[in-house]
């Protein structure tokens, strides 16, 4: 069975399962594994690594809705050289700092291809999850998208310094935050818009009409992209973005976007069923470990 397969299955026999982590007494607790051959292309630099892993679980902790408190991560890789190991830490520990964490350490362990499993821990008293939208709210992304897609089209043409820039991304707790009071639902992007919008969707028994010329594009896909068929493939579908994708009563959104540090753009509203784009069905597709 592919991820989406495997996740269903577990979600089944565990009570904590379904949203981006799991909550248990305030204290949220996620955790994540990224390889060499599937996650860091060629070029990726280990501070990049350091900082993309340990940020990606931060970014489940956002979408929470949570503080940020503290991560770990496994580093595990052929030899442990000092240089490669010292800027992961860097990485890691810079990542955190960004958004008021603080990085812990974790565990050693040798492994053919370099990898790393990392776990983030925050604390909430109000968890924002994934199952709460309803009909005539509207449907809002932080920052932009695309940042991932055209980075991996950087590292491919050979241009490493931007593509690492661009593979670094801030986790949004802070915007986590300052949505959590009022949102109704909300995930991060890391399997993409597209299929973000499929499984809040699920998890809300509600639709979505969004329209494309409302997605906050990020300019480095346009610049990358050979047309605007690419553009609409990196940022709709493309994935591991993790920007925030939420619902909301609009009148609350002017409150939200005077307190959140990310811009937020609204791309659409809930509806009573079926996910939609331009007033066309949105494919279910997206990022996924095993398949799509």
């Amino acid at each position: 069975m592919d991820e989406r397969a495997a996740l269903s299955f577990l979600g089944d026999r565990l009570s904590h399962a379904g949203d981006d982590a799991a909550v248990v007494d305030g204290q949220v607790l996620t955790t994540d594994m990224l390889h060499e051959t599937t996650d860091f292309p060629a070029g990726t630099t280990r501070y990049t690594a350091g900082w993309r892993s340990v940020g990606a679980s931060l970014s489940d902790v956002a979408a929470m809705g949570a503080e940020a408190t503290a991560a770990v991560a496994v580093y595990a890789a052929p030899e442990f050289a000092e240089g490669d190991l010292g800027e992961f830490v860097a990485g890691a520990s810079d990542v955190c700092e960004a958004v008021g964490a603080e990085y812990v350490g974790g565990d050693l362990d040798e492994s053919r291809e370099f990898t790393a499993a990392t776990t983030a821990l925050g604390r909430t008293d109000n968890p924002v999850g994934r199952s709460g939208a309803s009909p005539g709210e509207i449907v809002c992304v932080t920052g932009t998208l695309g940042r991932t897609g055209a980075a991996l089209r950087l590292f491919a043409d050979g241009e490493m310094d931007r593509a690492n820039d661009l593979f670094r991304f801030e986790p949004r707790v802070g915007a986590g935050r300052a949505i959590a009071a009022d949102a109704t639902a909300m995930m991060d992007s890391s399997d993409g818009l597209a299929r973000s919008l499929h499984q809040l969707a699920e998890a809300s028994n509600c639709g979505f009409a969004v329209e494309f010329d409302a997605l906050p594009v990020d300019e480095a896909v346009r610049e990358v992209a050979d047309d605007e068929g690419e553009v609409r493939e990196r940022s709709v579908f493309f994935g591991e973005d993790f920007e925030l994708v939420f619902t909301v009563p609009e009148r609350e959104l002017s409150a939200i976007r005077s307190e959140s540090p990310t811009p937020i753009s609204t791309i659409g509203e809930v509806t009573e069923s079926g996910v939609e784009m331009d007033g066309e069905r949105l494919a279910d597709r997206g990022y996924t470990h095993g398949g799509e």
